[in-house]
């Protein structure tokens, strides 16, 4: 099979041609989007990552220069228009276990880093400033962290959290009961945004989700609350958070992910002028971690997100399209 791979870094190139077993991939930088699409003519699939942009136009466009099958290296699916392709007739699978425990435990690496100080800690040593001043944290031991989704990374996440002894409380559409026998309490948004030291977000984005936290919503929570987003960019109001800052109503804020994130990550623009004052100031304040969507970023991960494709691609030629885990029509 012919497939165009969209928005290829390095490392994609290196475990999909590890795991290739005949398929012709034409490997392009571009992100898929309207202007790029004429890339995908003569393919029968496309392959894509979380910033491609698989609109109604784009999907269509897709439909009539015969591309039958859309391969999603991630587990969202929240940049491709399901419905256009359904109409069309065109698969889609993602890949939604790829390694849970890479993202979980990033977003545990980013909470201790910005709890402890590490990130200034690391300067200061480097510079020669051994004081402890301004550097005091908290123990996570029992601290209050929800976690919004309960999801296979939500889960990991959790099972950390309980590790370190910390009280979770989960919003999730559905209760996990293995969960509930670990003492873990599934709550309702509202109670989880009023109780939480710490949150966390390992939840979809759609609809519903889109700005989940907002101004409304981080009013409603514990005066300098620890926010951490390794999910999604859409879920966080950056504007709102922003201004939680500044008034101190967010103690601190981690992100993985941003909403504008697909004009900056991936890409080395050190030598750039970056033309976005809303992350450029975030990335100034002390109490701020930023990192680039690396939280999926480990071997075991790279691999599965590789073995896992083909699978779909394998189940697309065969015919086998009935895995609910990875087919998504």
């Amino acid at each position: 099979m012919k497939i165009a791979f969209f928005s290829t870094q390095d490392y994609d190139r290196t475990y999909f041609e590890r795991y290739n077993s005949g398929h012709t991939i034409n490997y392009y930088e571009n992100r898929l989007d309207i202007e790029s699409i004429a890339l995908a003519d003569g393919h029968d699939a496309v392959c894509v990552f979380v910033n491609d942009k698989l609109d109604t136009a784009v999907t269509r466009s897709l439909a009539t220069r015969g591309v039958k099958l859309i391969l999603l290296r991630c587990a969202g699916f929240n940049n491709v228009d399901l419905n256009t392709a359904r109409e069309y007739g065109i698969k889609v699978f993602c890949v939604p276990e790829y390694s849970p425990h890479a993202v979980a435990e990033h977003t545990i690496a980013l909470l201790l880093c910005l709890n402890r100080k590490i990130h200034k800690a690391y300067n200061r040593v480097r510079e020669g400033n051994f004081s402890l001043s301004k550097l005091m944290g908290f123990d996570l031991y029992q601290k209050t962290v929800g976690v919004i989704g309960c999801g296979r990374i939500g889960k990991a996440l959790v099972n950390i959290l309980l590790g370190f002894g910390c009280k979770v409380l989960i919003s999730s559409l559905e209760e996990d009961y293995e969960l509930l026998n670990r003492g873990v309490q599934f709550v309702n948004k509202e109670k989880l945004f009023k109780e939480s030291d710490i949150i966390s977000l390992q939840c979809p984005l759609n609809d519903t989700t889109y700005h989940m936290i907002n101004k409304d919503s981080i009013a409603t929570m514990k005066k300098g609350v620890f926010l951490v987003n390794t999910s999604r960019g859409a879920l966080i109001d950056t504007v709102a958070a922003k201004m939680g800052l500044q008034s101190g109503q967010i103690g601190a804020l981690a992100i993985d992910v941003y909403e504008q994130e697909q004009h900056l990550f991936f890409h080395d623009l050190s030598d750039n002028i970056i033309n976005d004052s809303l992350i450029l100031e975030l990335m100034m304040y002390p109490n701020v971690i930023v990192t680039a969507h690396q939280g999926f970023f480990t071997d075991e991960a790279l691999t599965q997100i590789a073995e896992v494709s083909y699978a779909n691609l394998e189940n697309f030629m065969t015919d086998k399209n009935n895995n609910e885990l990875t087919h998504l029509l």
